[in-house]
């Protein structure tokens, strides 16, 4: 594999590694807007790989492509903030940088070729591996989270169950505002 294309692999693997959930949303008229610019990009771009010709222009529009869908991706992660959002945003970027680099392969032959196929898939599947960490991860730390909420809650609730009358009524009443219950 090329050094560019090694290097190419490395900056998209470090940049799906970087996500971090967010939670602001935009509006309805600037999630379209910006759709309608993502889609006349793509066009442009493709526009610009017709003058191209044998693999050159495979990878061009591989790259078009890839950039839109991630492009489409990054949006509705910023239009919904939600983590399975986010998720997908890396697994779209993943999936964007095979693409690429494995047109780029198709520039080589023999052993040459498959090595270089073979490290692409290599440097996809890590990051697919990583965003579904990241996924595991993030639902592990909402459950522990809400296990010692739930804990505390108890506690708070025993702590009242001691008190009789209107002083247990508030207890628990201010024990569910506290924690989150209804």
């Amino acid at each position: 594999m090329t050094q560019s294309l090694h290097a190419s692999l490395l900056a998209i693997t470090i940049a799906t590694l970087g996500f971090s959930a967010q939670a602001a949303t935009m509006p309805k008229a600037d999630y379209s807007a910006e759709k309608s610019r993502i889609s006349a990009d793509y066009k442009t771009a493709k526009a610009a790989c017709a003058s191209m010709t044998a693999n050159a222009k495979d990878i061009c529009i591989a790259e078009a492509k890839g950039k839109e869908m991630i492009a489409f991706a990054d949006l509705e992660f910023r239009y919904t903030g939600k983590a399975a959002d986010g998720t997908k945003l890396q697994l779209v970027r993943s999936d964007a940088a095979y693409g690429v680099a494995k047109e780029k392969c198709d520039d080589l032959k023999g052993n040459d070729k498959d090595v270089c196929v073979k490290e692409a898939k290599a440097v996809q599947a890590k990051a697919t591996a990583d965003a579904k960490m990241v996924k595991k991860v993030s639902e592990a730390r909402t459950d522990a989270t809400q296990t010692k909420v739930d804990a505390d809650y108890k506690v708070a609730a025993e702590k009242c169950d001691a008190m009789a009358g209107d002083a247990k009524t508030s207890c628990m009443t201010a024990a569910k505002a506290k924690f989150g219950k209804s």
